[in-house]
């Protein structure tokens, strides 16, 4: 593999860049007019466009995944066919989670009955810990690419090579995506029923 320091560089602060603008839309931007299945999925598109051109897959978000996600209650029924703006956000949310959650633990994740005002305050929370977490994101690989970007916000962890940075972006997911998985395991247990605890030396 042969990377070009300049380019991969460029392309790392143009998506730094990217990332510290973006912001799901507000919930008061979300339509609420009752849009159709092909309306949603242009939308939800356009609202979610994380990858580049090159990589672009059709396939991310479609009416089959949408249907599913209805059927399996994962989200509310559309009315006549029509998606407003709870069914939306609930989508925007699910979109999102995907990228480091399976839709089974999804649907574990995600509160079902609500009102329209409780989707509405648990979409709002939800999208400022999504610019929050793209932020910390930021800053993380600002620091590891330090010597790619050559500035001295550089951290132990700092990587000069684009292979290892690839390596080490994917081994830091999949730990993300592990962690979030083990603490779901929690929910509804205590010490007692939680599984093993080991006892550390000294204690």
């Amino acid at each position: 593999m042969q990377y070009d320091k300049a380019l991969v560089a460029a392309k790392l602060r143009r998506w730094e860049t990217y990332l510290n603008n973006y912001r799901l839309p507000p919930w008061e931007l979300i339509p609420d007019l009752g849009l159709y299945m092909e309306q949603v999925v242009a939308l939800l598109r356009q609202c979610l466009d994380y990858l580049p051109p090159e990589l672009k897959d059709e396939e991310f978000i479609t009416a089959a995944a949408i249907n599913n996600y209805v059927r399996t209650k994962i989200m509310p029924e559309p009315v006549k066919k029509r998606y407003y703006r709870v069914h939306i956000a609930y989508l925007l949310v699910i979109c999102t989670l995907k990228q480091g959650l399976s839709i089974a633990l999804i649907r574990r994740l995600l509160p079902v009955g609500l009102s329209e005002q409780e989707v509405r305050e648990f979409y709002v929370r939800y999208a400022e810990r999504h610019a929050l977490a793209a932020a910390f994101f930021v800053e993380q690989v600002r620091g590891v690419a330090g010597p790619i970007l050559d500035h001295s916000d550089s951290t132990p962890f700092s990587i000069a090579r684009t292979e290892e940075l690839i390596v080490s972006a994917a081994m830091i997911g999949g730990f993300s995506r592990l962690l979030a998985e083990k603490l779901m395991l929690l929910d509804g247990k205590d010490l007692s029923t939680g599984g093993s605890i080991e006892k550390l030396p000294g204690k």
